[in-house]
C-alpha cells in the first residue's frame, strides 16, 4: 500500500508539472500570432506599392494637358532636376500666397512672387480699392484642381501655364465696414490661368508669376 501511495503521489506530481509546462507553452504559443498576422499583412505590401506608383502616374497624367508634354520634356532636358509634382505643389502654394497678398494689399510680398508688370497691375487694383475705401475679406477655401495647361522653353527661359479650379469665399466691405458684395458663407467657383516663368540653371530656384487670366 505504501508503494501504491508513493507512485500515486509521483504520478500526481508529474501530472501537475506536465499541466504547468503545457500551460506555459500555450501562453507562449499565443504570442507569435500577432507577428504571424503582421507577416501575413506585410505580404500584400508589394501590390500596394505598385498601386501607389500607378496612382502617382495616373495623377501626373491627369494634371498635364497633352499640349504641355513636349514643353515639359524640353524643360526637364534643360534642367534634369526639374520635378513636375514639386512644381505643381509650389504653384498651388504661390497661387494661395499671391491671392492672400493681393487681398491684404501686401505689395511687398507680391513683388517677391510676381514679375514687375504683374506687380504693377496688382498695385493699380489695390490703389483703386483703397481710393474707394473698400476692403476685401476673401478666403481661399480649396484648390479643387491644378493642371499644367501649357509649357514652353525659349533658350533658358521656361514658361509653364497652370489652370487653377478653386473655391473662394469673397466679401467686399465699404469704408464703414458694411458688406457691399459677396457672402460669408457661399464660396464662388473660380477658374484662373496663371503663367509662371524662370531662368533654368540660374541661382534663383523660384518661379515667378508672369501672367494672369481667367479660364
Amino acid at each position: 500500500m505504501l508503494y501504491v501511495v508513493v507512485f500515486a503521489m509521483i504520478a500526481a506530481f508529474l501530472a501537475l508539472r506536465l499541466y504547468g509546462v503545457l500551460g506555459k507553452r500555450t501562453g507562449q504559443e499565443q504570442q507569435p500570432l500577432p507577428r504571424a498576422a503582421e507577416e501575413r499583412a506585410a505580404v500584400p505590401s508589394a501590390p500596394r506599392t505598385v498601386d501607389a506608383v500607378a496612382e502617382v502616374r495616373e495623377l501626373a497624367n491627369r494634371n498635364i494637358d497633352t499640349r504641355a508634354e513636349q514643353g515639359l520634356r524640353a524643360i526637364v532636358a534643360g534642367e534634369p532636376g526639374f520635378d513636375v509634382g514639386q512644381f505643381l505643389q509650389g504653384a498651388k502654394g504661390a497661387y494661395r500666397m499671391t491671392l492672400e497678398a493681393f487681398w491684404k494689399g501686401d505689395e511687398q510680398t507680391l513683388a517677391e512672387l510676381a514679375e514687375p508688370d504683374v506687380c504693377a497691375a496688382f498695385a493699380e487694383a489695390i490703389a483703386a480699392r483703397n481710393a474707394a475705401g473698400e476692403t476685401l475679406e476673401n478666403r481661399l477655401v480649396t484648390i479643387e484642381k491644378a493642371v499644367i495647361a501649357d509649357a514652353q522653353l525659349a533658350g533658358r527661359e521656361a514658361r509653364i501655364t497652370v489652370r487653377f479650379d478653386a473655391d473662394i469665399a469673397a466679401v467686399t466691405r465699404n469704408v464703414e465696414g458694411q458688406m457691399i458684395a459677396g457672402s460669408l458663407t457661399d464660396a464662388v467657383e473660380t477658374h484662373d490661368v496663371w503663367t509662371f516663368t524662370r531662368t533654368l540653371k540660374s541661382g534663383d530656384p523660384n518661379w515667378k508669376l508672369a501672367d494672369t487670366d481667367e479660364a
